[in-house]
């Protein structure tokens, strides 16, 4: 596949050359104006950029820099020519470069491990992020059906309908949330309804962040068909997914890897990729290498199942003792104190960095009795020793909570 065939397949014709090495800047939220936009740009031969609308000056101020190094380098677009954000959210803005080839590749991958001819897909995430656009780019390429729709709308109980082919053991329909968005759905008061809508699909991918294990065993219970996945912008989304029979069956790993990808781990422990979907360089970098060494922790099974055991440079060093802010995060959670938490560690001189758990307001009052109990099962060192309240939580709409946010804030503090 060629950059003219994914623009075929992704819209209608149109007016722009495809001879023009244009940049193209799309930033849109609406998902019908953002497909409109980005099936114009594709027929040119210039770069495209995508782009967050709710970005902040820092980010704005990054962006700009990087477009007017882009104005000299248009003419290097035979490979790398779409750029989808990574980090900005983290402090530092980078461009990951993808093309028609990683994409399809990925595409395929995905068909060949769900066993689907034709993708269908109903879209709530953000199209501007790497998790929206591939699933409108499933469903463009097998040609099948991107059904966007309002997250507020599913919340409140307004589903759209799953209408199935003539041949439906050829296709498959799709949904993609994150952990708190299924945790509201739980305790909606449109629960039943939008539970056994759930039911309809042929998997509900989970991603944004790890699942905590109280959430995944009541999504098992109500026999939601969960598929737990890992993936990132820098592969084009998912290179492990776990399928729902083996969610349902008990199963709480990342799954195997997609028949696309290769993954394998270091002396470090850090995951490995290898793929023709993995990216081809931070922008204005090329490097079609396509190995990709990652930041995450991971053990790998006899039979190549991926359990995330997080980023290595999360970890927190208290007293001389490690500890991984998500196992606290997952007792906390389980708690059913909080709708959401983060688990930081900051600067402290006796102890190197003292662990301080976040939470959005407006609880008034925690309930610590409550909380002591499911502490319990921690070592009093991996314990929190303060708890605080912050305004304006700041998880961006795919689900991804901003640490490093949180920790200016508690800094300035």
């Amino acid at each position: 596949m060629d950059r003219a065939e994914l623009a075929r397949l992704l819209g209608p014709t149109c007016t722009v050359q495809e001879n023009s090495a244009e940049i193209h800047v799309i930033e849109e939220s609406n998902p019908k104006a953002f497909i409109k936009a980005f099936s114009h740009a594709i027929r040119g031969a210039g770069p495209l950029f995508l782009i967050d609308p709710n970005w902040g000056p820092s980010e704005r101020k990054g962006l700009a820099g990087i477009l007017a190094s882009a104005e000299n380098r248009i003419s290097d677009t035979s490979r790398g020519w779409l750029m989808i954000a990574s980090g900005g959210t983290s402090g530092k803005l980078k461009f990951v470069r993808h093309d028609e080839q990683t994409l399809a590749v990925a595409v395929r991958g995905f068909c060949k491990h769900f066993e689907v001819k034709r993708v269908n897909w109903v879209g709530v995430l953000p199209m501007y992020h790497v998790s929206g656009f591939v699933a409108w780019c499933r469903t463009a390429i097998t040609g099948g059906t991107y059904l966007p729709w309002d997250w507020k709308e599913i919340e409140a109980g307004y589903l759209p309908k799953l209408n199935r082919a003539v041949d439906a053991a050829q296709e498959g329909w799709y949904l993609s949330l994150v952990p708190t968005q299924l945790q509201r759905i739980f305790s909606s008061p449109h629960a039943e309804t939008i539970i056994a809508w759930l039911r309809l699909f042929d998997g509900v991918f989970i991603g944004g962040g790890p699942i905590w294990p109280a959430l995944a065993t009541q999504a098992a219970e109500l026999k939601l068909p969960l598929c737990l996945s890992y993936g990132m912008t820098e592969t084009a989304a998912m290179v492990t997914a776990l399928r729902p029979k083996e969610f349902l069956q008990g199963r709480r790993d990342s799954g195997s890897a997609l028949p696309h990808a290769s993954i394998c781990l270091n002396a470090q422990g850090l995951i490995e990729i290898d793929a023709r979907s993995v990216f081809l360089g931070y922008y204005p970098e090329i490097n079609l290498d396509q190995h990709f060494v990652t930041e995450d922790l991971g053990e790998l099974d006899s039979e190549g199942n991926l359990t995330i055991l997080g980023r290595h440079d999360a970890v927190i060093i208290t007293g001389g003792k490690k500890v991984d802010p998500l196992e606290v995060e997952a007792v906390l959670r389980a708690s059913g104190v909080f709708e959401d938490v983060a688990v930081l560690g900051v600067t402290d001189l006796e102890w190197g960095q003292r662990i301080v758990a976040l939470y959005p307001k407006p609880i008034t009052e925690l309930d610590q009795l409550k909380l002591d109990k499911h502490l319990l099962t921690l070592a009093s060192f991996k314990r929190p020793k303060q708890y605080i309240p912050i305004e304006n939580w700041p998880r961006n709409a795919q689900g991804k909570l901003n640490r490093a946010e949180l920790g200016k804030r508690i800094a300035s503090a």
